[in-house]
C-alpha cells in the first residue's frame, strides 16, 4: 500500500491546535474536519469538549494512534510536538509557516530529521493541506463561506501554493468540472510534487492532474515520477518562476531554488511531459480532458452559424498548428443540395443565422470520418437553435469517439444550453479561442 493512502484516505485525525471559534485557523480546520467521515480527535490542553467533540491535553493523551496529524502551532513549538508523535501517527500535516521561507533551514532540517526517526511523512510545512471530497476531508483554514469547494469530479490539483490553489477551486467551480483530490504542499521537506504524482497515478477516482511548480528540488525524480503518472494520464504543468525576479519570489515562498527555466522547459519536452503557458491555457484544457479523452490527429473541423467566430476559431487553431483542411469535394456534393445557397460550406462551415438545430447533425455526420476533431459554434440568439439542439450533440458524440468541443456565445439561453451540453460530456467554452485550445488538448497527445 503506498504510504500516502494514510494521508489522503484516513480513518483518524487529529488536530494540534484545535480551537473553540473559526477567528482562528485551528477553528476553522476543526469545523471543515467535523465534515469527515472516520474519527477527529482535537489537542488543545484548555478544553474539555470542542465544536462537540472530546478535546485532550496532549498527543501522549490520545486514546489510539491515528492515521493523520495537524499540526497548526507557532513554529518554535512544532519539533517537540512532532517529537510527542513517537507511534502516534503515520502522516503529518505541518500548517505552520516560519520555516526556511524565512531562513529558518535548521528548524525545517530538524523536524526532517525528528520525521524520519520516528518513520513519519510530512506534507509541509507553511502549507494549507489537502482536499478530498469522497473522503469528506478538508484541512484547509479557509471557511466554507469564503472559499466555496468544487464538486466532486475527475481532476487533481498538485500546488506548490495555497492562494492558486484557492484560484483553482474558484475556476474549477465556474468551469463546471470537478476535484478528485487537492494538495498544497508548501516547502515540501519531505513529500513533495513526485511523491504525490506516484500517488495519484494508481488514483481511480483521478483522470488528469494539474501541476502549478515554482520549484523543483529533485530533478532526476521529478522526471521519472511525472513520466510515471503521464503514461497513465494527463498531467498538466504550470510552471512560474520563468523570469529572474520570479525565481527570486520563489525563493522567497517556499525556500526552494526555482533553477534555470530554459533547462526545466527543455527537459519537459525531451520527455514529452505537457507544459501549459499560462493558468487560462491550464483551465481550458483541464477542462477538456474532464470531460473526454485525448485522441490522435490535428485536422479540425470548425461548424458555426457566425461568420466571424468561426474566423476567430480558424486563426486560433493556425496558432495551436492545427489543421483546417478545405471540406472534401466528395462531401461537398452530398452537402451541397442540402443547405441553401448562401451557407458557406468550406472550413468553417458557416450555416449562417438560418441555422436549425438539424443542420448541425447534417454536417457533422457527413464529415465524421474527415475530420479528427471537431468546434461546433452555436450563436443562440437565433430562433432556430433550440435544446433539440443537445439531443443532436448527443446522438453524434455518442455515436463518433473523436473529441468535440463547443463555444456558446452568451444570451438568454446560454447559459442553459452549456450546463445541458457539459452533462452528456461537451465541454463549452466562453470564446472560440478558448474552445480551440481546448479542442488542442485533446488533439496531438504526448506518447503514451
Amino acid at each position: 500500500m503506498n504510504p500516502l493512502e494514510s494521508l489522503f484516505n484516513p480513518k483518524s485525525i487529529s488536530l494540534i491546535g484545535a480551537a473553540h471559534t473559526e477567528a482562528k485557523f485551528g477553528g476553522i480546520i476543526l469545523k471543515n474536519l467535523l465534515r469527515f467521515k472516520g474519527k477527529v480527535y482535537p489537542v488543545n490542553p484548555n478544553y474539555t469538549y470542542l465544536m462537540g467533540l472530546k478535546a485532550y491535553p496532549s498527543v501522549e493523551k490520545l486514546p489510539e494512534s491515528v492515521d493523520l496529524s495537524i499540526i497548526i502551532r507557532p513554529a518554535p513549538q512544532v519539533p517537540e510536538i512532532l517529537k510527542a508523535h513517537k507511534d502516534k501517527a503515520k502522516c503529518v500535516i505541518i500548517i505552520s509557516s516560519g520555516f526556511a521561507e524565512i531562513g529558518e533551514k535548521n528548524r525545517q532540517d530538524e523536524i526532517l530529521h525528528i520525521a524520519r526517526e520516528l518513520n513519519i511523512r510530512i506534507l509541509g510545512p507553511n502549507c494549507i493541506g489537502i482536499y478530498n471530497p469522497y473522503q469528506r476531508l478538508d484541512t484547509l483554514f479557509l471557511s466554507y463561506e469564503r472559499l466555496k469547494r468544487p464538486k466532486k469530479g475527475n481532476i487533481a490539483v498538485v500546488s506548490q501554493s495555497g492562494a492558486i490553489l484557492s484560484c483553482l477551486f474558484g475556476a474549477i467551480r465556474k468551469t463546471n468540472i470537478g476535484l478528485s483530490r487537492a494538495i498544497h504542499y508548501g516547502n515540501a521537506v519531505d513529500i513533495d510534487e513526485s511523491d504525490i504524482y506516484e500517488y495519484l497515478a494508481n488514483n481511480d477516482e483521478t483522470r488528469v492532474v494539474i501541476s502549478y511548480i515554482e520549484s523543483v528540488k529533485e530533478g532526476r525524480k521529478f522526471i521519472d515520477r511525472a513520466r510515471l503518472l503521464s503514461e497513465k494520464k494527463p498531467l498538466l504543468i504550470l510552471k512560474s518562476g520563468k523570469s529572474s525576479r520570479g525565481q527570486v519570489a520563489a525563493y522567497s515562498h517556499t525556500g526552494r531554488l526555482a533553477g534555470r527555466y530554459e533547462v526545466f522547459h527543455s527537459i519537459l519536452r525531451q520527455f514529452n511531459i505537457k507544459e501549459v503557458e499560462d493558468f487560462d491555457e491550464l483551465m481550458d484544457a483541464a477542462k477538456a480532458i474532464s470531460y473526454q479523452k485525448p485522441s490522435p490527429g490535428q485536422r479540425v473541423l470548425i461548424l458555426t452559424n457566425g461568420g466571424g467566430s468561426g474566423v476567430l476559431a480558424a486563426d486560433e487553431c493556425m496558432r495551436q498548428k492545427l489543421e483546417v483542411a478545405p471540406l472534401p469535394e466528395k462531401s461537398l456534393k452530398i452537402l451541397k443540395p442540402l443547405f441553401p445557397s448562401f451557407c458557406v460550406l468550406n472550413n468553417p462551415l458557416d450555416l449562417t443565422a438560418h441555422a436549425r438545430d438539424e443542420d448541425y447533425l447534417t454536417a457533422l455526420h457527413e464529415l465524421k470520418e474527415d475530420y479528427d476533431g471537431f468546434i461546433v459554434i452555436s450563436l443562440t440568439g437565433v430562433t432556430g437553435i433550440t435544446e433539440r439542439f443537445i439531443d443532436l450533440l448527443k446522438d453524434f458524440k455518442t455515436n463518433t469517439p473523436k473529441p468535440i468541443v463547443s463555444h456558446i456565445a452568451y444570451d438568454s439561453i446560454s447559459r442553459k444550453l452549456t450546463l445541458l451540453l457539459e452533462k452528456i460530456g461537451i465541454p463549452v467554452y466562453p470564446s472560440p479561442e478558448r474552445a480551440v485550445r481546448g479542442l488542442k488538448a485533446l488533439l496531438n497527445p504526448s506518447p503514451c
